[in-house]
């Protein structure tokens, strides 16, 4: 389903968000400016930020600091998109050029620096102690993500457990915050809280495996980026893992082959591979197991339109095409 019924909910609160990520992105420092706008401006989903704005809503919240913390949750995304982009030496984000590839990696790098640094100072406005420990956290645990794919880059014998646990800590754990940040906003009970904390790290485990389904699947023009960028970069996502587990020793090797060498020479083969052992139906139906764990964790929560909103994004995350 389209994103956009979703976001209708709450269209006032998501335009209060980009006002305030636009004011927040205020420096005296020229390329500071140029290169924050750049990457808020490129689009994306301002999915984390709309599910923490759906947590509150299902929890009540009635103030207004779910504006600033949506837009340190953006923030926070957008600093490691910076960063990342930079060690993956990647060229294309959305359909155009990454920031480093358009102002340099030193200038990515330093710009997601003051994007870290505003975020936290963000959180002050705030003045909630549980608010500071839970993104204190998450920002911790995506780091020692990010450092965990770097050593499994170009290593074949990743196996599956060891890639989960990478998208958990490197992806998951910023939507597991935005949902408890809604909860916690709302001062919900601890099981609601935990319930809806839960809810976004399986919508964020989900929409992680969508995305390395649509690095052997996607339309440029629907992803924004170029098929096989994660081969390119030698990136074991689950489609090459299970076509490595499932394929006959040929295929294995090929896969495996790709994986240590990295680029796209043997890209065909590799597809070639993952189409023959179902690996990206076999991603797709974990996907569905993590959407479904999604919905299972918020069914206690009062009905209303946000909860209703909440399970139609699980439902999006993974029937996505971009």
């Amino acid at each position: 389903m389209p994103i956009e019924p979703i976001h209708s909910l709450i269209d006032a609160d998501m335009r209060a968000v980009d006002a305030m990520i636009r004011r927040r992105l205020e420096s005296d420092v020229v390329l500071i400016r140029q290169v924050a706008e750049y990457i808020i401006a490129s689009g994306g989903k301002r999915l984390r930020p709309a599910m923490l704005l759906l947590a509150a809503g299902a929890t009540r919240y009635a103030g207004s600091h779910h504006h600033e913390l949506a837009a340190v949750i953006e923030f926070i995304h957008t600093a490691t998109l910076l960063h990342d982009d930079v060690v993956d030496e990647s060229g294309l984000r959305r359909g155009r050029k990454t920031a480093n590839a358009a102002f340099g990696n030193a200038a990515s790098v330093l710009v997601g620096d003051f994007l870290y640094s505003r975020a936290f100072q963000m959180m002050l406005a705030v003045d909630d102690m549980r608010v500071m420990a839970v993104l204190a956290d998450a920002t911790n645990t995506i780091a020692e993500g990010e450092v965990l794919q770097l050593l499994n880059v170009h290593n074949a014998d990743t196996d599956e457990a060891r890639y989960l646990e990478v998208v958990r800590r490197k992806t998951a754990k910023l939507f597991e915050a935005a949902t408890r940040l809604g909860a916690i906003l709302g001062q919900a009970a601890a099981e609601t809280e935990e319930g809806l904390a839960q809810y976004g790290m399986h919508v964020g485990t989900a929409f992680q495996l969508i995305d390395d389904v649509l690095d052997y699947s996607g339309d440029l023009h629907e992803t924004g980026k170029n098929l096989g960028d994660d081969l390119n970069e030698g990136k074991p996502t689950l489609p090459l893992i299970y076509a490595m587990r499932k394929g006959s020793p040929a295929q294995a090797q090929t896969v495996r082959h790709a994986i240590e060498q990295g680029g796209r020479d043997d890209f065909g083969a590799v597809l070639e591979a993952i189409t023959n052992t179902g690996a990206l139906e076999y991603a797709r139906e974990q996907a569905r197991r993590e959407a479904a764990a999604a919905c299972a964790a918020i069914e206690r929560l009062s009905n209303s339109k946000y909860r209703d909103s909440l399970l139609q994004l699980a439902d999006f995350a993974i029937n996505r095409n971009h």
